[in-house]
């Protein structure tokens, strides 16, 4: 949802991929229930692109009980472009996904339309050149960058509401605390949040670090069941949700 298969054509001429930096832990950056999207379990770089520390990142779009992005549908969902509070995820707290500092804070893009129809796509892909020449903030959109405790790593949470962040940088966070809510600004066809793990808090030149989250329960897609998953990647189109606190210390 961050980057077009025209940013993917873009980064062919890249050079090769560096090796990895070692795995990174994080928690879940939400409550609630979520839906799993480009998901690097599905394939690496999950997004198609290696560009602006994308190899490893995973969307995620809040879902209700029954897995729906949003509880309405009508002509606009069909033919045009729909506004952003009719979706479940949009304005939901955003949470640190672990202990850090904040390194880099981007406000004041706003939220657009989200388009799940096929005709109101057309436009959004036509300017997606325009939006990768533009830089890290058009694509992105309001986000935080997090330089995670012990790792050397950073983490950057995108699209996120306009005016919603409550950090600045070179604040302490720690993990589950809100830093922000979920939007649709920058690069997004509908309300989400984006979370990447990279080696520079430089998007611009930020190179993809591999992740996995902590406890959480998981229903795949298809499946009528959670499964308890003390340590993962979700899979594609799967359902989450964090675990309470009171599992976790069990």
């Amino acid at each position: 949802m961050a980057l077009s298969a025209y940013a993917a054509s873009m980064g062919e001429g890249l050079p090769a991929h560096r090796s990895p930096m070692r795995e990174v832990v994080l928690s879940l950056p939400f409550t609630g229930l979520w839906l799993a999207r480009n998901s690097p379990a599905r394939r690496v770089p999950s997004h198609g692109t290696d560009l602006m520390g994308e190899r490893y990142a995973i969307d995620f779009v809040g879902v209700d009980e029954r897995g729906r992005p949003a509880g309405h549908r009508d002509w606009r969902t069909l033919l045009a472009t729909e506004p952003p509070e009719r979706f479940f995820g949009y304005d939901r707290p955003i949470l640190a996904p672990a202990d850090g500092v904040v390194v880099a804070v981007h406000d004041g893009e706003s939220d657009h339309e989200a388009r799940r129809s096929q005709l109101a796509l057309v436009p959004y892909l036509l300017g997606q050149a325009g939006r990768l020449r533009q830089g890290a903030a058009a694509i992105a959109g309001n986000h935080v960058v997090i330089e995670l405790r012990g790792s050397g790593a950073f983490a950057a949470l995108v699209h996120l509401r306009s005016g919603s962040l409550r950090v600045a940088a070179g604040a302490r966070v720690t993990a589950g605390q809100q830093i922000a809510a979920c939007g649709n600004s920058g690069n997004s066809t509908q309300p989400h949040v984006h979370l990447q793990v990279m080696d520079s808090a430089d998007l611009s030149v930020a190179r993809g670090v591999p992740m996995v989250f902590r406890h959480f329960r998981e229903r795949p897609a298809g499946a009528a069941r959670f499964l308890i998953r003390e340590s993962g990647m979700p899979g594609e189109s799967a359902v989450v949700e964090p675990l309470p606190a009171a599992y976790v210390n069990h």
